[in-house]
């Protein structure tokens, strides 16, 4: 098949095309960095016309509540071109759990990503992953004060971006769902938990201190960004921190 992968050189989408290659498709990637804007349009009609396939990884610039205007645009944007294009199925990354957390504006903002792709007129897929491990860093980044990080201890169960892609690529292989595949990785964490066991492992002293009012997790309650019934990847947390 030939797919065109938007948001295809970045952590996941750089991945997808490897993966779709390797399995003898056809795949191309697509970025700003190539002359595709997701925003203006520019380039959009040009990177899936008589393609089979459009895997959309594009991603807003920002958390915050200028999300959905990014998500609205580029999917309306994405659809119609498409649409032009003679398409036959679209696949989105979003997040397990991001409908039960409407406190989080990003997270809403996927949502209404979702919620675009599904009302449209293309046959979709939607793979929702939990928490990637690669983003653990920037999780503890976020609440790092001197000698101590903060941390809430909300339930998550890291993947691996070469999960996440391993996925993503076999549902753009594949029919369309017209629904949602949940992915995750194989062990439930608590977030201060994952935090000690990091930097354990690198050898970093700082305490990292329970702390239920903590960063962007805070909002977060009980087990909505786990899904122990979802396709499990197999990349455990400690073989990927090695």
């Amino acid at each position: 098949m030939k797919c065109a992968v938007i948001g295809g050189t970045g952590l996941i989408g750089s991945q997808v095309v490897t993966n779709l290659n390797a399995a003898g498709h056809q795949a191309v990637p697509h970025s700003q960095s190539t002359g595709v804007d997701v925003i203006s349009g520019q380039g959009l009609d040009e990177a899936v016309a008589g393609v089979d396939v459009v895997v959309n990884l594009t991603n807003s610039p920002t958390f915050d509540d200028a999300s959905p205007a990014f998500f609205q645009a580029s999917m309306d944007n994405l659809l119609a071109a498409a649409g032009r294009g003679g398409v036959g199925h679209v696949v989105i990354l979003s997040i397990v759990g991001a409908d039960q957390v409407p406190e989080l504006d990003y997270y809403r903002a996927k949502v209404l990503q979702e919620d675009i792709l599904a009302a449209g007129p293309i046959p979709y897929s939607i793979v929702r992953a939990t928490q990637f491990m690669e983003f653990v860093d920037a999780v503890l980044s976020w609440t790092a004060d001197g000698d101590t990080v903060r941390l809430p201890a909300t339930r998550i169960q890291p993947i691996a971006s070469r999960d996440v892609a391993s996925a993503v690529a076999e549902v753009a292989a594949g029919a369309p769902l017209g629904g949602i595949r949940n992915i995750a990785g194989p062990e439930v964490f608590s977030l201060d938990e994952l935090g000690r066991i990091t930097l354990s492992h690198r050898g970093d002293d700082r305490t990292v201190v329970t702390d239920p009012t903590a960063g962007m997790f805070a909002v977060v309650t009980g087990d909505v960004l786990t899904d122990t019934h979802a396709h499990l990847a197999p990349t455990r947390y400690a073989d990927w921190l090695s």
